[in-house]
């Protein structure tokens, strides 16, 4: 059996909820909880959620399989370098931004915070939102170049959680599903019938599973 990988201790820098408002740019409003801002108190993580956050859309986001969204703290000084400015944590819609966490993830990895055990489900996908939130049309379109999308998780055990926790890193044994390329593939990119079924054997988010299939049906009637 292979061994279970365990990174040293990590750092949960921020805990991000974000409310119920209203998004405008250009000729678009969006109704969003998007807009997340750190938090100063211990919140409680479950299979709906971290805390009081709000997801307006559950349509394409929330749910169990995407019920956290975690990002680096380590992206978020590359971005400040790339667009000449900082960004609190909690910008890019994250609820936990960590510090320490692998740039490598993949589907299957998991996170171990107090009693809270959370499990990678797939990359987030950028949409127009993001690129609204950040006031900038083709926002969307540089998440994807930049190939920093952070991880969508579930929540296997409920816990509490509060900035500056003690983060565990476990890593899935075995052949990995990575979150980068799984993002790739997801926004298009190229991947051959092995790339999907090793895709498949890992436990993906819903969402991600039917779009991995969906490809997979399409390189069949080629």
């Amino acid at each position: 059996m292979q061994d279970i990988e365990t990174r040293p201790a990590l750092e949960l820098v921020s805990v991000n909820v974000g409310r119920a408002e209203t998004v405008d740019y250009l000729d678009r409003a969006y109704r969003s909880g998007i807009r997340k801002r750190p938090v100063d108190a211990v919140v409680a993580v479950d299979s709906s959620g971290v805390g009081d956050d709000v997801v307006c859309n559950r349509k394409h986001h929330g749910g169990p399989d995407q019920a956290v969204y975690v990002y680096r703290a380590e992206d978020y000084r590359w971005w400040e370098r790339t667009l000449g400015r900082s960004s609190a944590p909690g910008t890019f819609g994250e609820n936990l931004t960590i510090s320490g966490m692998p740039p490598d993830p993949a589907v299957g990895d998991r996170l171990l915070i107090g009693t809270a055990v959370l499990e990678l489900t797939g990359p987030r996908i950028p949409c127009a939102v993001l690129s609204a939130r950040m006031q900038k049309p083709d926002f969307a379109l540089a998440f994807r170049e930049a190939r920093r999308p952070g991880a969508y998780c579930r929540v296997l055990n409920p816990g509490k959680l509060r900035a500056g926790d003690r983060v565990e890193w476990v890593a899935m044994p075995g052949e990995r599903a990575g979150i980068v390329e799984l993002f790739e593939v997801a926004t298009g990119g190229p991947h051959t019938p092995a790339d999907l079924e090793r895709f498949l054997a890992a436990p993906l988010s819903v969402r991600l599973r039917r779009k991995i299939e969906s490809r997979r049906r399409a390189l069949r009637r080629e």
